[in-house]
């Protein structure tokens, strides 16, 4: 689908001019059709717990959806080791099992508020949970107060929706970290932990102590048992002993399992021997240690117990700084196969020194075992064994991040690795390790592994660009080129230049972007190296273009063109034509347009290069769609669909048909044109791209509207505008403002369509998007004229000619003009309305929904 760019014809009849738009990136928020994940990945909650029964009612309390003048946002605070998560993850286990309550999941964030090395920001935390509600990564802004802003209007959409969501944030260390966190709709509930009382925060605010002994005692049998058998019952045949272990682990729930599992790792032990062991640990305490000494005695204990190898593999956990490892990488980093790894890492998780993950094969630590093991290390280990087996997990990432990336190429540039069997599986494991993966390149750049630092980036700079990661990717590449400069490498210093430039452009931050290219240009030029500084020079070219800098983007392209003609690189020559193609188009250069088109088109099909001759014959079919010439751009978008249907591409099938919907609505052929939508839209909802699955389906809305199914197009048009609200995307908002006045214009309902006008206008004078100002105002002109407000409607319709003129669009010119020449004329004349509804609507039937 195209950009929605204002439709346009080459001569005026006497008709009026009245744009209906189509929306080029409709969006909505499509609540999954099952619980996703990432809504449902929450933690497995211990099978001892006991000792809270009052504290989990007034939770649940809180939660329930029927309970009124409950508080929607909990917080439980307490010292660490006591429970606090524990709690909470019981809490909302039983919560999620009650009818009604949550049926949209749970939405689950660590926010390791009390390690420095992992600690989640606010901003980072609500990319993260964006992504779980399904919002498209191209939506989810780059500053912290628009992204809480979206998140909240996201949660109280599922909400309204019926599907109600628990979130709950777990290790918040102050009140600023959790607050962009919770939500405000009344409706959404949320639980937090944290160990300090978070002040300043409007909620229920409850501490967590320690367990009393009876209670503790539970625990102990309880976690016994659970390993061991229902006839286990050493704790109770004991109670003296069992007594004495609650009072020495001070009623810590994690104390309390540690000092299980160690009875349970030894069938003959006897209860009194772990507490007579407890009983000296606490002795060599350090008297001026933290509360928590009660659970170091219980690491320490446990710790004793493990031979050398799962010691030294424990000791070792805290080197990556990322907030999991699987267990692949733990091999790697202990220099083992995957199989050993797996069974040493069961029994650290028995002893309670390692859990595992929301997902099998993924394991994490406690923030204080964490603190524990890494104490250890530094005092037991040499500087050689850290250094290897940091490198080991470092060239484990490199060497896979980069056989991932080679599934995610557009070209092939480089062979396709087989350590992936494709792009589905290359995504899975690049999706799981993302936190792992930017965590390891800032911790070898701190460490002073510049050439990996810079390998391991460029690696990652294809994937975050095609999950829309944008400003990870933008951290991430300059990384890459702060290594580059530190090993004197220009070249790549120059490339990575590059990814940073294309990640700024993306988030809009086109000033910033357009001095990158001009400095790498500049390098690869002082290089020698033609091939990146054409390379470099398409991405500046699609940069100006977005500027609105046509006549130096043309040239940019032009030269591009140049260039890999002389390197004689027939591919490079293609891509500079469909960015000079595209260019030309927005310069209303048609012809121009379509010739470079159809000379990518011919260069691709002589190659036999079958994705990248689709996709320019789909952009050539939308070139010719500007011009009216719909019988062959129903043609080429056909014959782009059935070359991405051969290849097994599904998703460029999906976008060439939904193009090809829009020719043929074109053509009137309104049953093809919507069975072309529906198939695109089946096929994106089949890959989950919802982006596109709305784009799809508002197409369909439009086509329905031809159909005269008022209703329904009102209904999709509606939807759209919440979405675009919700997500911020003004510009897209303000499109989907002026298909909804359409609907309503058309029947005759002029005092509905009215603001909706003018709040397009407002948006796209906010956005700066002239070019659509100018279009909403010629329509909101128009139906002022209607409403007999012939003053505001010529003042509309005068402003739009004054923007189309510092356009220099003066097609769009002459439209306007001639509207404003007929609504001031036929004003003064008897029966002035009626002629203009007659005028305005043959101009749509001939144009409806053109885009």
């Amino acid at each position: 689908m195209s950009e929605a760019d204002i439709h346009v014809e080459n001569t005026i009849t006497g008709g009026i001019f009245f744009q209906a738009v189509v929306q080029g990136r409709d969006i909505t928020v499509q609540l999954p059709r099952e619980i996703t994940p990432a809504l449902s990945g929450l933690p497995s909650p211990a099978a001892a717990f006991t000792g809270r029964d009052n504290l989990v009612d007034v939770l649940l309390a809180d939660l329930d959806p029927e309970r009124e003048h409950a508080a929607r946002v909990s917080v439980v605070a307490g010292l660490a080791g006591v429970g606090k998560t524990e709690l909470a993850l019981q809490v909302a286990a039983q919560a999620r099992r009650r009818p009604g309550w949550f049926p949209g999941g749970v939405l689950f964030v660590d926010l390791f508020g009390y390690s420095p090395d992992l600690r989640v920001s606010p901003a980072s935390a609500l990319a993260g949970m964006l992504g779980a509600l399904a919002i498209p990564g191209e939506h989810i802004p780059a500053a912290v107060e628009d992204r809480e802003r979206l998140y909240r209007s996201v949660l109280a959409h599922y909400a309204q929706q019926g599907q109600r969501i628990l979130v709950l944030v777990d290790n918040a260390s102050t009140a600023e970290q959790a607050r962009p966190l919770l939500p405000t709709d009344g409706a959404t509930a949320a639980l937090v932990t944290s160990r300090h009382t978070l002040d300043g925060l409007d909620v229920r605010m409850y501490d967590l102590g320690s367990l009393d002994e009876e209670a503790s005692v539970g625990v102990l049998d309880q976690a016994l048992r659970h390993s061991r058998g229902e006839h286990d019952t050493r704790f109770t045949d004991d109670m003296a002993a069992a007594g004495e272990i609650a009072r020495l682990c001070a009623g810590l729930p994690l104390a309390l399992r540690i000092s299980a599992a160690l009875l349970a790792a030894s069938p003959l032990r006897p209860a009194s021997s772990v507490a007579d062991a407890l009983r000296a640990e606490h002795g060599r305490l350090d008297a001026l240690r933290r509360p928590d000494r009660a659970v170091r005695a219980a690491f320490d204990l446990s710790y004793g117990l493990l031979d050398d190898e799962r010691a030294s593999l424990f000791r070792l956990l805290p080197l990556p700084s990322g907030p999991d490892l699987s267990t692949e990488a733990v091999a790697h980093l202990y220099g083992t196969d995957v199989q050993r790894a797996e069974n040493i890492l069961h029994r650290l998780a028995e002893a309670h020194l390692v859990d595992s993950g929301p997902v099998w094969g993924r394991w994490r630590m406690h923030d204080l075992v964490r603190l524990y093991a890494r104490e250890l290390h530094q005092e037991l280990d040499d500087q050689e064994t850290s250094r290897a087996s940091l490198d080991r997990l470092c060239k484990h990432y490199q060497r896979t991040a980069a056989a991932a990336s080679s599934h995610l190429q557009v070209l092939p540039i480089r062979p396709v690795s087989e350590l992936f069997a494709g792009s589905t599986e290359a995504l899975y494991w690049l999706d799981a390790e993302r936190r792992n993966l930017l965590a390891m390149v800032a911790l070898i750049w701190d460490t002073g592994r510049i050439e990996a630092t810079r390998t391991l980036a460029g690696s990652l700079a294809l994937y975050l660009h095609w999950r829309r990661h944008l400003p990870d990717a933008v951290e991430t590449a300059r990384y890459a080129v702060a290594a580059a400069q530190a090993s004197g490498e220009r070249a790549h210093e120059a490339a990575a230049l590059v990814d940073v430039a294309v990640g700024l452009q993306e988030l809009r931050q086109y000033d910033e972007a357009d001095d990158l290219y001009i400095r790498a240009v500049g390098m690869f030029r002082e290089l020698g190296d033609r091939w990146g500084e054409a390379t470099a020079l398409i991405n500046h070219g699609t940069n100006q273009r977005r500027l609105g800098r046509l006549k130096e983007a043309a040239a940019t392209h032009t030269a591009c063109l140049h260039l890999f003609h002389d390197l004689d690189d027939p591919v490079g020559m293609a891509t500079a034509l469909t960015g000079l193609g595209r260019t030309l188009l927005d310069q209303r250069d048609f012809d121009g347009s379509i010739a470079a088109h159809q000379q990518a088109v011919a260069i691709h099909r002589s190659l036999s290069n079958g994705l990248s001759e689709a996709g320019a014959l789909d952009r050539l079919g939308l070139t010719l769609q500007e011009i009216h010439r719909y019988v062959e751009a129903a043609d080429s978008h056909g014959r782009a669909a059935e070359i991405y249907r051969s290849l097994g591409h599904h998703h460029g099938e999906a976008v060439a048909s939904n193009n090809l919907g829009l020719a043929l609505r074109e053509l009137e052929r309104y049953d093809e044109s919507l069975e072309a939508h529906s198939r695109a839209r089946e096929i994106f909802r089949s890959l989950t791209d919802k982006n596109s699955e709305a784009e799809a389906q508002g197409n369909r809305g439009t086509v329905l509207r031809m159909l005269q199914r008022v209703e329904e197009a009102v209904e999709a048009h509606t939807e759209a505008v919440d979405a675009f609200h919700e997500t911020m995307d003004k510009n897209n908002e303000a499109l989907a403002l002026v298909n909804l006045a359409t609907d309503f214009y058309e029947q005759g309902e002029h005092q509905t369509a009215e603001p909706l006008f003018s709040q397009a206008v407002s948006l796209f004078r906010g956005t700066g998007n002239r070019q659509g100002e100018g279009q909403a105002l010629n329509n909101l002109g128009l139906n002022l004229g209607m409403l007999h407000r012939g003053q505001e409607a010529v003042d509309a319709l005068t402003r739009a000619t004054a923007i189309y003129a510092e356009l220099g669009d003066q097609y769009m010119q002459k439209v306007t003009r001639h509207n404003l020449k007929l609504v001031s004329r036929a004003s003064k004349r008897p029966g002035w309305r009626a002629r203009l509804a007659q005028r305005i609507g043959d101009a749509l039937r001939e144009r409806e929904g053109s885009g």
